[in-house]
């Protein structure tokens, strides 16, 4: 099945330097403007885990739902869907134990 081309999303915009993101010690290529929640989807990096260790993602990308949480610069419950990139940004998804 080929993707319909007019509803796919467009992962880079012209202009704005590129920046790099650490998620779990990763280092992931971004664009301004990106959510960093859009960054780990594209690059397959995980989210947090349901109690039974099974993988969580972003449900609403409103913020409303938490699934996306994760520590970013040292913020634990970081919404990231909402959160845009930055230069030198790190996230933490593991939980500590």
């Amino acid at each position: 099945m080929t993707p319909d081309p007019a509803w796919r999303p467009t992962r880079r915009r012209p202009g704005g330097t590129p920046v790099t993101v650490v998620v779990d010690g990763r280092p992931l290529p971004a664009a301004p403007g990106d959510t960093v929640a859009a960054v780990m989807m594209l690059a397959g990096a995980s989210f947090r885990r349901d109690r039974d260790g099974g993988p969580r993602a972003p449900l609403c990308n409103l913020g409303a739902c938490f699934e996306c949480a994760a520590t970013v610069d040292g913020r634990p419950l970081t919404r990231t869907c909402l959160t845009p990139v930055r230069e030198g940004m790190t996230v933490e998804t593991r939980e500590r134990r």
